[in-house]
């Protein structure tokens, strides 16, 4: 996977870099596991906005993807490598021994007709996905559980990845992409390798007309509205400001939001750095 730097033959394409697809290999979805989507505009049942700066965008289909993996014991070929717009990753088609398919998250270097494989006794290989408490130590995953059976919910971005560090009893000891460490359940499922399109992060939209197609408004900064729009709005010129927070007033920018009552604050040894 690489990005493409386009020449400044027009204002919108001097600072655009995108994506290759040269990775992909089919164009139309599998259409049993294609559902409609809706988009909301960021507005609720009662027709008020309620998150600003969402609308507009290209219409989309979204890809149901099986985070869950739990067919055990049953290989999978791996059918495409599909563009997903509901997501910065690439999706695979996999089709089991018994015909059924399903869409997982492709990670990086997993080939049209490879076979992959999930459950107890896999082996720990690009695609496989197996319990904590059998992946060795050191080894690269994706697509973690936070508990068992709920399906995949860290590291699922493009070119994310998370790392075993150790396991204590029960508990197996994981470093996420932010830098955090937590424990998990041995008993949770993970994904070998790391997640498809690592390029993803070296992309520029290069124009705002882009940014429209993918669904996204124009958004403007607090400090330049007025005063009763926003806490950090009013003043003569640029002596606007003051203590970054959000139109709510809460604090941003080094503030701590999380709960500190929360029950899953146990699992985490240490957090990610600043």
């Amino acid at each position: 996977m690489a990005v493409k730097k386009f020449k400044p033959v027009t204002p919108g394409t001097r600072h655009k870099i995108g994506g290759m697809f040269g990775d992909i290999t089919a164009r139309k979805p599998e259409k049993s596991l294609v559902a409609s989507k809706k988009s909301s505009g960021g507005r609720n049942n009662t027709g008020k906005m309620t998150v600003r700066y969402i609308g507009g965008g290209h219409k989309q289909q979204y890809r149901i993807v099986d985070f869950k993996r739990n067919r055990d014991s049953l290989p999978a070929v791996v059918k495409t490598i599909e563009y997903d717009p509901n997501r910065s990753a690439r999706i695979a088609l996999i089709c089991y021994e018994d015909g059924q398919k399903s869409y997982i998250l492709a990670p990086n270097g997993l080939k049209v007709g490879q076979t992959v494989r999930s459950g107890v006794g896999v082996a720990p290989e690009v695609g496989n996905t197996l319990f904590l408490g059998e992946i060795p130590l050191g080894t690269v995953i994706h697509a973690i559980e936070l508990y068992p059976g709920q399906g995949a919910m860290m590291a699922r971005s493009a070119g994310t990845y998370a790392q075993l560090l150790a396991r204590e009893g029960k508990y197996a000891i994981i470093k996420l992409p932010s830098g955090e460490t937590r424990m998990a359940l041995t008993t949770c499922r993970a994904t070998i390798g790391v997640v498809s399109n690592p390029d993803h992060s070296l992309e520029q939209h290069g124009k705002a007309g882009r940014r429209r197609w993918l669904g996204r408004r124009p958004h403007n900064r607090g400090v330049v509205m007025n005063p009763v729009d926003h806490p950090m709005g009013g003043g003569e010129g640029r002596a606007s400001g003051g203590h970054p927070r959000s139109r709510k007033g809460l604090l941003a920018k080094g503030y701590k939001t999380r709960n500190p009552k929360k029950t899953t604050t146990k699992f985490i040894v240490s957090r990610r750095k600043k």
